[in-house]
């Protein structure tokens, strides 16, 4: 039993893939680059944020400037990340604002395409209730139209983070990956435990992050929950279907996200 107990505890030596002792050894050079990694994340997301919402009005207000955004953002993706890094190098330097740059760059594709996806979809009988209310441009884009968005806008944000999330990793390469910096250097030396560790808690943060960002969005936009079900309550035309529900009836234009949004907006 107790030679069991040593071979056990000793995982370290035996290098083996799942190793507590490892976890508990090294839990202070796990948190820094878990930290260093979240912060990278975010700070990358928000400013492709800051960036992509302004080129997504760009292009929807003015025809001429929609290809060449898009175009521009979809060339960038294509990129791979190390190339992206080593052109970035000569201007930035070695250090975060490398990663951080590539990882902004990177997020612009997704983020213009859902903001520019989301606002289109707004119905057009919502925006002409809210100019009737008297609505001016700036309120009937922040009151009416951005709230209408969001489902598009988040969902575009969760694919963001989630991919900034895989591509820090690749900032190992100037030092500044978070946990990618220790999956590398665990494949440099073949230590097991250190690679399979840090990629399990990065993969854990994909997911952590994928579902606080889908929590946000259904508090940010409780009517895409409760719509469907007031309008059955409320509507006297409906019927019931096959399967024992309400069917609502067909109409042109219909919409429930666009009555709750002008009141809110009003």
């Amino acid at each position: 039993m107790a030679g069991a107990a040593g071979k056990a505890g000793d995982c370290l030596s035996a290098n083996e893939w799942i190793c507590a002792e490892y976890v508990t050894s090294r839990s202070q050079e796990l948190t820094d680059a878990t930290v260093q990694h979240v912060w990278i994340t975010v700070v990358s997301v928000l400013l492709a944020l800051l960036v992509a919402f302004p080129l997504a009005l760009a292009a929807r207000r003015w025809q001429r400037a929609y290809g060449p955004v898009l175009g521009l953002t979809t060339v960038l993706y294509t990129v791979p990340s190390l190339a992206m890094y080593a052109l970035l190098l000569p201007l930035f330097g070695v250090g975060a604002s490398v990663v951080v740059t590539g990882l902004v760059l990177y997020s612009l594709t997704v983020l213009v395409r859902n903001i520019l996806a989301g606002l289109e979809s707004v119905p057009d009988d919502a925006r002409e209730a809210a100019r009737g209310m008297g609505y001016g441009p700036g309120r009937l884009l922040f009151g009416v139209e951005l709230p209408l968005a969001l489902p598009a806008l988040m969902a575009g944000v969760r694919i963001a983070t989630v991919s900034a999330v895989a591509l820090t990793t690749v900032g190992a390469i100037v030092g500044f990956g978070g946990l990618g910096n220790l999956i590398y250097e665990g494949m440099d030396s073949f230590f097991r435990a250190q690679v399979l560790t840090a990629s399990v808690i990065c993969v854990l943060l994909a997911v952590l992050a994928d579902v606080l960002l889908l929590g946000l969005q259904r508090l940010l936009t409780p009517w895409v929950r409760t719509g469907g079900r007031s309008r059955r309550g409320r509507d006297p035309e409906a019927g019931p279907d096959e399967g024992g529900g309400a069917r609502r009836p067909s109409r042109a234009g219909g919409s429930g996200a666009a009555p709750v949004a002008v009141g809110k907006g009003a």
